[in-house]
């Protein structure tokens, strides 16, 4: 600037997020990993590892994990901590939420389903959560509307109510995940929802009436005791269900 020039220069700052998601991401999966090793060992009757008992009752390891995401939320909104205390508190929250999803199928069942089918669920929503996260750290984020004016902000409105219709429309015929996934990549909820339904999902009750085509499709393209590469990778995480 030019001395005794009135020009004013606005100065715009940027802070970087010191890449907070790709901590929390990192510290769930690790997390996730020891936890299926510890439960596998104990189930097997092998190392030091055993289930924790107080006063006669089990204390499930979703309980730790509660506590450590009320901690590492209540510390980052009360104290909002610059490098280094906000990677820590992203790792403390990382590693509760998969304490916690871990044992998703018992908060959702309210009993203990952890090697049943039932419990598979915990694996599912485990695998479903580092995808989501993944995906905010590799900057998908269709919530941000960057428009000006009035007609944009409109358009981006108009845009985010059609995803969401594709994402809940994927979720009624039976694929969440994809629904789910979807509300961040709209092309995924549009192909699924588009795709056939799964039997038994509300959208197959709906619209799929005993013995129609549509039910005989679909019960082909997805029969009883249909296994996927998919359903292999969740064995091998989370060990074989009891039945």
């Amino acid at each position: 600037m030019g001395g005794g020039s009135d020009d004013q220069v606005d100065v715009v700052i940027t802070v970087p997020n010191h890449g907070i998601g790709l901590w929390m991401v990192g510290a769930f999966v690790l997390t996730f990993v020891g936890t299926r090793v510890i439960t596998r060992l104990i189930r097997a009757g092998r190392g030091p590892f055993r289930n924790v008992e107080v006063g006669g009752t089990h204390v499930h390891h979703q309980v730790y994990g509660i506590l450590a995401m009320l901690v590492a939320g209540a510390m980052e909104f009360a104290y909002r901590p610059d490098t280094p205390g906000a990677q820590v508190l992203a790792a403390l929250f990382g590693a509760g939420a998969a304490l916690t999803l871990d044992e998703y199928a018992l908060w959702l069942h309210l009993e203990d389903v952890y090697w049943s089918r039932e419990g598979r669920k915990s694996v599912d929503a485990a695998f479903l959560a580092v995808a989501v996260g993944l995906l905010l750290v590799a900057g998908f984020n269709p919530f941000a509307d960057t428009g000006q004016g009035t007609a944009a902000h409109l358009a981006f409105a108009v845009l985010l109510l059609v995803d969401l219709v594709f994402a809940v429309g994927a979720i009624l015929k039976g694929k969440t995940a994809l629904g789910v996934l979807g509300l961040l990549v709209p092309l995924v909820a549009l192909i699924a929802c588009l795709r056939l339904a799964k039997p038994g999902s509300p959208w197959a009750r709906w619209r799929y009436p005993p013995g129609s085509r549509r039910a005989e499709r679909a019960l082909r393209r997805y029969p009883p005791g249909r296994r996927t590469r998919m359903d292999a990778l969740k064995d091998f995480v989370g060990g074989v269900p009891r039945h």
